[in-house]
């Protein structure tokens, strides 16, 4: 096994040799195919398959799952929706930047301007003056079709809880290092919360909003802004690879448990 491979394709692979499942990986890890006698099952990205269709488009997209959960009142941060002028007026309509101004303008302590999908804090600008403002513009729409916008809040702690089935198979914070952000690409550390109060609310939080969505397996993480948790996003594909490196058990249990059921339901 090469050393370089992902977590998450080293994972498949040991649940494979322990299951009598062949692994074949292709497209340098990111295309996973997986059989066992004539069932054939296949993981992309980091994605294993369990999720519908709907709930993993409904994840990969912030606008849309902010949407989703206001309409279920899940607390959440708001993520306004701004398509690529590129795509034509009649899509992205006449006045865009406007909007993006005067939603800038309605927040003076700034905003985070961010591709509408994607992960690992890539792209993510935080705003506070016009000239800001289109230099996030330009960075995004130079590789997203879509730009979401949210107002800048001080987070005080952010926590990601991975579920399967309503069920947490891990739950951790993540202590930020030099960056404003929390991401874990960004040098954010994870951190295993233990059974308490934070872990509970987080918990209960993070369930509410995979049912608003209707997702299964997911990673969500909340983050608490004025001494209230809020859903910041949701992501259909669980990523492990800062954790893996510290809890490798951890790691390889929660998805050994989420590929049983990708081949247990399908007997």
């Amino acid at each position: 096994m090469a050393s370089s491979e992902r977590i998450f394709v080293q994972a498949i692979r040991s649940y494979g040799a322990r299951h009598g499942i062949d692994v074949d990986v292709r497209s340098g890890g990111w295309l996973i195919a997986m059989r066992r006698g004539e069932m054939r099952r296949f993981a992309f990205g980091y994605d294993i398959g369990l999720n519908s269709a709907i709930a993993h488009r409904l994840a990969n997209d912030k606008s849309a799952t902010a949407e989703v959960l206001s309409l279920a009142r899940v607390p959440c941060i708001p993520h306004h929706l701004f398509l690529n002028p590129n795509l034509g007026e009649k899509v992205a309509g006449p006045n865009w930047r406007d909007g993006m101004v005067e939603l800038l303008r309605a927040n003076p302590q700034g905003v985070v301007a961010k591709p509408n999908e994607g992960t690992s804090g890539r792209s993510v600008f935080k705003v506070t003056t016009e000239a800001e403002l289109d230099h996030a513009i330009g960075e995004v729409f130079s590789m997203s079709t879509g730009l979401v916008i949210s107002p800048y809040v001080v987070v005080e702690n952010e926590v990601r809880v991975i579920l399967l089935d309503d069920a947490p198979r891990v739950v951790y914070s993540k202590q930020r290092g030099t960056d404003w952000r929390h991401n874990l690409d960004a040098g954010a550390k994870p951190v295993l919360l233990k059974q308490g109060t934070v872990r509970t609310a987080c918990v209960k939080l993070a369930i509410d909003a995979a049912s608003a969505i209707g997702i299964r397996l997911a990673s969500i993480d909340v983050v608490l802004v004025d001494g209230t948790w809020r859903v910041l996003e949701i992501n259909s594909g669980v990523m492990m690879e800062a954790l893996g490196k510290l809890h490798p058990e951890l790691v390889q249990a929660t998805y050994d448990a989420a590929l049983d059921r990708v081949f247990d339901e399908a007997r």
